[in-house]
């Protein structure tokens, strides 16, 4: 039988989140991966790529793994009922529940932290705490049956990991051989730890505004979880 693993696609959803990872469990043997939303309706991401759902809530089968990926649309799916009821009914029998990026603070407002070990985007990390999770600056935490992945480029990370798990470390392997995922960077400035203090300042400046929203966000939604 197939492994069945199911992305939530959205409006404004970070296409590398989502890509990455896909391109990754897409290609292990015996495996089907799912986009899934609402509608079947076609959907933008946050840099303007069209995505299409092939799969809504309502016909989604019982996953072996549930994925949230980020972007700027994660702020409506905090506060989205209906996505929120999706990922507690998968959650209580998938094999694993995962995120990439900031899909862990919606993971945290369905409450799917609480006590647990998870990582999201460096700009967004102590968001985390007021969820009920256990901040963990690494690039791919797992806790049990969580695995969450860090920003963006992490989820290729996260991807690889989980494939590890869901079947070896030799296929795992041999996939970061096939995509030639050997990472050489420019510039040594993809972490705050390392980004040169002018850089940091920038991209501080760039992500203040959704922090602040993305605060409030948490806020009502730790309320909620009382």
């Amino acid at each position: 039988m197939s492994l069945q693993i199911g992305f939530v696609l959205f409006p404004d959803v970070q296409q590398l989140d989502l890509t990455g990872p896909f391109d990754v469990l897409a290609s292990l043997p015996g495996v089907q991966v799912h986009l899934i939303w609402k509608d079947l309706a076609p959907l933008r991401s946050s840099t303007g790529l069209r995505l299409i759902p092939d799969m809504t809530f309502a016909d989604c089968p019982t996953l072996d793994v549930i994925c949230v990926p980020g972007g700027s649309g994660v702020e409506a799916l905090m506060e989205d009922e209906h996505v929120l009821a999706f990922l507690r009914r998968q959650a209580a029998t998938a094999r694993y529940v995962t995120s990439v990026c900031t899909g862990s603070l919606v993971l945290g407002a369905a409450g799917l932290l609480r006590g647990r070990r998870a990582t999201t985007h460096w700009a967004y990390h102590d968001l985390l705490a007021p969820l009920g999770a256990v901040a963990v600056d690494q690039r791919v935490v797992r806790d049990g049956n969580l695995i969450t992945g860090g920003g963006v480029t992490a989820g290729i990370d996260f991807a690889l990991t989980l494939a590890a798990e869901l079947f070896d470390p030799l296929t795992a392997q041999v996939l970061q051989l096939q995509i030639e995922y050997a990472p050489a960077p420019p510039f040594d400035s993809g972490t705050p730890s390392r980004a040169p203090a002018e850089v940091l300042a920038q991209g501080q400046q760039n992500t203040a505004a959704s922090r602040a929203r993305r605060g409030e966000i948490v806020a009502r939604a730790a309320a909620q979880l009382g």
